[in-house]
């Protein structure tokens, strides 16, 4: 199988990589010698960090300013990739966000703004995309998911959920994709120093009081290592993975209770 040791010769689609884990994996790819197309809606910081990443590296790095969270934003994306004549062999499906808060007490706009981001957009890419690499035999796609994906989420319902799919979904084309060659990773980070917190207001939560947080860049270098010896899932963290390896142990109720504990606003 291929492993996707080095990168040459292969272009990776990163979502999200403006900011946080997804430019942190764009650096992790772009060392490895892949060609980059980097989508986010701030387009100065993606030019920027293109430019950089092309000079640093010696690669390729096509920034692509686009609003995913759009209905229809994953072809509008495909369109402008094939546009400039460039071809996918990577996926990165790192764009995402959340909201914390009661359910009642968010908008609806938001609530399924996430199922359209979190999860449609990420189908719609990887669907896009998937069928070249069983062809060509190579390439894979890396998803970004969450601790919150192992455990519902109250107070952070929706969120959870999504982050849910992702991990299901992932595993499911894990082994789809085994006998074609195409790798596929979950990766699934805890508390991370990003701007996510930020727009999901989980600063008045017991959630960094909880917890550490790791940084972008050790999430991203751990979620990239694990891309490439093709493993199925990562958790990134000892702690992390210690809460995860107990949660199948651990009533549901009280499951339930610990997390609403944590994410409930103060």
């Amino acid at each position: 199988m291929n492993t996707l040791v080095k990168g040459k010769g292969q272009t990776a689609l990163i979502t999200g990589a403006s900011t946080g884990i997804g430019l942190e994996l764009a650096e992790c790819f772009a060392k490895d010698g892949y060609d980059l197309i980097l989508a986010a809606r701030s387009e100065g910081a993606l030019t920027a960090l293109a430019e950089r990443l092309s000079r640093t590296y010696g690669i390729t790095a096509t920034a692509i300013a686009v609003d995913l969270g759009a209905p229809g934003g994953g072809a509008v994306l495909a369109e402008a990739v094939a546009a400039r004549g460039l071809s996918v062999d990577v996926l990165v499906n790192n764009a995402g966000f959340g909201i914390a808060g009661a359910f009642e007490a968010r908008d609806a706009q938001g609530q399924l703004g996430m199922i359209d981001l979190n999860n449609r957009t990420l189908v719609e890419l990887t669907h896009l995309y998937w069928p070249r690499m069983v062809q060509n035999r190579r390439g894979g796609v890396l998803n970004v998911a969450s601790t919150g994906a192992f455990q519902p989420g109250p107070f952070m319902a929706v969120y959870c959920a999504t982050k849910a799919f992702v991990l299901s979904f992932s595993e499911a084309l894990w082994r789809e994709g085994l006998p074609h060659g195409v790798a596929v990773t979950c990766l699934c980070p805890g508390l991370t120093e990003s701007q996510f917190h930020l727009r999901a207001g989980t600063g008045s939560t017991k959630l960094r009081s909880f917890a550490k947080a790791m940084s972008a860049r050790a999430v991203a270098e751990q979620g990239y290592a694990a891309f490439t010896r093709n493993q199925r899932m990562i958790v990134t963290g000892a702690a992390n993975k210690a809460m995860v390896g107990l949660i199948p142990f651990t009533p549901r109720r009280a499951v339930l209770a610990l997390a609403a504990y944590i994410l409930k606003p103060a």
